[in-house]
């Protein structure tokens, strides 16, 4: 999840922190009467500090209710898969998929296979979380240990991935940790590898996040971390569609169709500059891929 491979090692343990409280804010809305999704294998994942890191990185889950963002992202994200995923379009990709477990949680389509893709150790991390019984699994899942700096597309074509299909792509909670010219790469990457018909989920920050005060210890910490956020746009649409996808949605929490009943006030109108938003963006890619599409997916 970070463009400088040679801090991998060293920047390991803190970016799984940052992976571990996400997946204490699942844990926690697991819990809740009024869930929004249900993950088993939260808890585990984010292991005996995950409420510590939690409070840590984001003090608003300190409070009883917590931030209603993640639980309504995470829905969101679920929404779309299970919407794109069928009979003709069974093969899903998880970019920078860290301590994602939907391969383990969704209700799968017979024939779906389920990449995961993001650094070495952190799915070696999830794998030992995770339990040994995969037998309820109704997927194919298959993980990709490869940094996103380096050749991904070929680790992930050498895992069995076949450009040819129509192909559901999902990158929660990834691109605004890579720097913007590395976040264009990845999403233009996926784009020459997918067949007509492809769908792509994404959610990037808006600009006011850098500045607005309220946010300034949240990412100093994370920026404390090693993992700091690098890249916002205040227009969303645009930068999706300039890596070759076609857009189709975007929204932000609060807005019909990402709100699901929590969150606490209508959204703010776009119109209004310099406060901190967040993006759900879903695309798909039409027409035929060109020459060079393939060229590229095929090395």
């Amino acid at each position: 999840m970070t463009a400088d491979t040679s801090q991998q090692p060293e920047m390991f343990a803190e970016v799984a922190k940052t992976a571990r409280w996400t997946a204490a804010a699942r844990a926690r809305e697991s819990r809740r009467p009024d869930r929004l999704f249900t993950d088993p294998f939260a808890a585990g994942l984010a292991g005996a500090e995950g409420a510590d890191l939690l409070a840590h990185f984001h003090p608003d889950y300190a409070a009883s209710e917590g931030n209603p963002f993640l639980p309504i992202r995470t829905r969101w994200f679920d929404d779309f898969i299970t919407a794109s995923v069928g009979p003709h379009r069974c093969q899903v990709v998880g970019l920078g998929a860290g301590l994602d477990t939907r391969a383990l949680r969704l209700d799968w389509p017979d024939g779906a296979v389920v990449y995961e893709v993001d650094q070495e150790d952190l799915l070696a991390y999830k794998e030992s979380r995770l339990p040994a019984d995969s037998a309820a699994i109704r997927c194919v899942r298959r993980t990709v240990p490869v940094n996103l700096a380096e050749d991904w597309a070929g680790a992930l074509c050498g895992a069995g991935f076949d450009p040819g299909l129509p192909t559901v792509w999902f990158a929660e909670g990834l691109l605004f940790y890579l720097p913007e010219a590395m976040a264009h790469s990845v999403l233009s990457t996926a784009a020459a590898l997918s067949a007509p018909d492809s769908r792509l989920a994404a959610d990037l920050i808006g600009t006011g996040i850098f500045s607005f005060p309220y946010l300034r210890r949240f990412l100093g910490r994370l920026e404390e971390a090693g993992s700091p956020w690098r890249f916002g746009t205040d227009e969303p649409g645009r930068f999706v569609e300039g890596t070759g996808w076609s857009v189709t949605d975007v929204r932000q929490p609060g807005e019909p169709g990402a709100n699901y009943g929590r969150w606490p006030a209508a959204a703010v109108a776009a119109s209004i500059r310099g406060l901190p938003r967040s993006y759900l963006v879903a695309a798909r890619r039409s027409g035929h891929r060109t020459s060079e599409d393939a060229a590229g997916s095929a090395g």
